[in-house]
Parts: C-alpha cells; structure tokens; sequence
C-alpha cells in the first residue's frame, strides 16, 4: 500500500477533471480524494497497491479530454488507510 499526493498544474478547471479522476480512481481501486485549488490547479491524494497509484499519476499527467495539464508535482505520503475515493471541497478559513 502506497499513497502519493499530485498537484495537477493547466488548463484544468471546468473541463470534469474531478469528476472524472474519481471514476478512473474507482475503476483502478485506488482511494483518496481531490479537490480544485483557489489557485486554479487540481490537487489530489491517492493510495492503493503501487501499479493502480502509479496508473492513476499517469492519467493525471493527460487527464481528461479538453485538459490541458501543464505539469504534476508528485510526493509521497504516509498511507491512511482510505477506502473510498471522494471530492471534496477546499478549506474555507473562517
């Protein structure tokens, strides 16, 4: 079990990319969630047996049709033990 945290980078807001990790994160049976980021990136946190992560980074790096990702930051992180893949919303400071 791994996870990995990815930070998706271009045009990739209002083109489903959310949407359409989680259903490629279902598919591979990875869990985690993503989120859009103020700034205008795709950030996500995935964790699963190392092909299915490493399959999921790979689709991250084209996404989906009508993406344009200009580049993915990858680090790893400490596996949680998720079982479901999500989206969430970005922390609202209050």
């Amino acid at each position: 079990m791994i996870r990995r945290s990815i930070v998706v980078h271009g045009n990739v807001q209002g083109v489903g990319f959310r949407y359409s990790a989680r259903r490629e994160a279902e598919r591979l049976g990875v869990a985690g969630w993503v989120r859009n980021r103020p700034d205008g990136s795709v950030e996500a946190e995935i964790e699963g047996d190392e092909a299915s992560v490493t399959e999921l980074i790979d689709w991250f790096t084209a996404g989906p049709p009508g993406a344009i990702v200009s580049g993915t930051d990858v680090a790893e992180r400490e596996p949680l033990g998720e079982h479901a893949f999500r989206i969430i919303g970005w922390p609202v400071a209050g």
